[in-house]
């Protein structure tokens, strides 16, 4: 069943890849909370990050070296660990070989392979909600 909403979570050095992503996810109908695109000027950005993981119903990570390192994207993923609605619900999105040092829990998850392509990751992971990836 294809999320109500899914956080995608990122390092900010892979915003381009990360850009993409989000873009061909809401094209295929899946709606996605996407730090930059959603957040506005004025917002505090901190409660609106809470809230859109309180919110989603399906946590992505997308991992590099930048990501492992990354303050933020190791506190959204702990607390999307703790959290028992995200049970079964969390993808790693692997875009750069990386050692997940900090993020070791991931290790329990089946990795999506972004490395190749970002449209051939976009369609095995639009599988995994029963979506076919549309041609462009």
């Amino acid at each position: 069943m294809p999320p109500a909403e899914a956080f995608l979570s990122h390092a900010s050095a892979n915003r381009e890849a990360a850009d993409e992503i989000a873009e061909l996810l809401r094209k295929h109908g899946v709606p996605t909370f996407y730090a930059p695109t959603e957040i506005l000027g004025a917002q505090q950005w901190q409660n609106e990050i809470i809230g859109a993981l309180d919110r989603c119903d399906w946590f992505l990570v997308l991992l590099s070296p930048q990501s492992v390192e990354s303050m933020w994207v190791r506190r959204e993923t702990a607390y999307a660990l703790a959290e028992r609605r995200y049970e079964d619900k969390i993808v790693p999105l692997m875009l750069q070989d990386c050692d997940l040092g900090g993020l070791a829990w991931l290790k329990l998850f089946q990795t999506i392979d972004f490395r190749a392509n970002i449209r051939t990751g976009c369609r095995d992971l639009l599988k995994i909600w029963g979506i076919g990836l549309k041609s462009s």
